[in-house]
């Protein structure tokens, strides 16, 4: 039998909590419809001091859960979660916003998509109530999450869906306030979840809001980018040196053309773009080379292979930071060549004027090839340490053993564990 638990968190909601109960209640048969044989409804009063578990405690059908204070949105929904006996589990507001009328929806699309959670999306062209400021919130969370998880989802934010329960442990920790629904998206999309949307309508609240569109607002955005650090490091800080790069890119060739057309005086305007130049340049490279090290220390905290990187997936098939020795190398020995052929010229006569941007430009490709080479041989350690333990254990075995690696010294140590013939 087939039970869907739809959860309701509830914090002084006696002017909505009675409507929206019976509107929950309602739909039994309309689940049926779609092979949920049973629904159990959940209400949990997370610390209210006004009627709600009142009016939950009067409604057949209905099962309350309390907490003794106020905990908050998140808080109350796993405290729901944890009490829920179907297989799947729903939850929505108490303020009337969201439709219990398309739980049948969401279900029917979760089995015949295989989805592991289906989210009831307020912006993907169903009628909707929501205040302006709110979703204009909603579309630069969703962006947001796009952009750091690679993926392309329309309200990551809802505060309706349904999904399996045996996904919670790979959907948890999962925080206790309003940001719940931003942190369980990231994390379902980073943890290779199926995730499906189903457009919904949504609804004037009945009631006072609880979310402040700045505080919460900043708390979402900072929540979705933290929660993207603990996976994938590797894509939002190399996303940002990549822009930081491709600025100093422009300011650089902007100063070569000058330089070309025989430009020798620097204006004050252009020594803060020289400035500008040489800090975004070694700073996007520092970053994105911070982001991909971060993933080699993820990856040796979970003891799991190192995944995904900056286009969320190897572009091309390649492990571009496997390559970041080889190219820090190349870039290093040009900008010392560049500052060697500056100081000859400079023993020869030539004068700091004419050469000034040669040292420049020889200072700026040194310090980029050493932030790589030294990346490179950080991710060569890091790598080393993820796979010790497999690696002694063979030994201790003595037989063959296969282990994956993402670095050559590795490859060539399990190479040596293979039986002499």
């Amino acid at each position: 039998m087939t039970t869907l638990s739809v959860v309701i968190p509830a914090y002084n909601e006696e002017g909505g909590i009675r409507s929206i109960m019976e509107r929950v209640l309602a739909v039994r048969d309309a689940l049926r419809e779609v092979g949920v044989d049973d629904l159990e409804l959940l209400v949990v009063d997370d610390g209210s001091s006004d009627r709600t578990a009142e009016l939950v405690r009067a409604q057949p059908g209905a099962t309350l859960v309390q907490h003794a204070r106020n905990g908050g949105y998140g808080a109350a929904l796993k405290t729901g979660f944890a009490a829920a006996k179907g297989e799947w589990v729903g939850f929505l507001d108490a303020d009337g916003t969201y439709p219990p009328e398309y739980f049948p929806a969401l279900i029917k699309a979760a089995k015949e998509q295989n989805a592991d959670l289906v989210i009831g999306s307020r912006m993907a062209g169903a009628e909707s109530q929501m205040p302006l400021t709110r979703r204009i919130g909603n579309l630069i969370f969703a962006r947001l999450v796009n952009i750091i998880s690679a993926s392309q989802i329309t309200d990551s934010a809802s505060g309706m869906r349904v999904f399996k329960k045996s996904i919670l442990g790979q959907l948890y920790p999962l925080p206790d306030g309003l940001n719940l629904t931003p942190v369980m998206s990231t994390r379902a999309l980073h943890e290779h979840l199926k995730m499906i949307e189903v457009p919904i309508p949504y609804s004037e609240r009945i009631g006072r809001s609880k979310l402040s569109v700045v505080r919460d607002g900043m708390r979402f955005g900072s929540s979705i980018v933290w929660t993207a650090l603990n996976y994938n490091p590797a894509r939002p800080f190399g996303l940002i040196g990549m822009v930081s790069f491709g600025i100093a890119a422009l300011i650089g060739l902007a100063l070569v053309w000058y330089r070309l057309q025989g430009v020798q005086t620097v204006t004050p305007l252009g020594a803060f773009a020289l400035f500008s130049a040489l800090v975004l340049s070694v700073g996007g490279v520092m970053l994105i080379a911070l982001g991909f090290s971060f993933n080699y220390f993820v990856a040796l905290f979970h003891k799991t292979p190192v995944r995904q990187g900056l286009w969320g997936k190897p572009l091309f098939n390649v492990r571009w930071e496997q390559h970041f020795g080889w190219v820090g190398l190349v870039i290093a020995l040009f900008g010392l060549i560049v500052g060697a052929g500056s100081l000859i010229a400079t023993l020869l006569g030539a004068t700091l004027i004419q050469l000034w941007i040669y040292y420049l430009i020889s200072a700026v490709f040194s310090l980029m090839g050493l932030q790589l080479i030294v990346a490179w041989v950080q991710m060569q350690t890091l790598d080393a340490l993820r796979i010790r333990e497999d690696l002694a254990a063979s030994d201790l075995r003595g037989k063959e053993t296969t282990l994956q690696s993402d670095v050559t010294h590795t490859e060539i140590r399990t190479d040596r564990l293979q039986p002499q013939s």
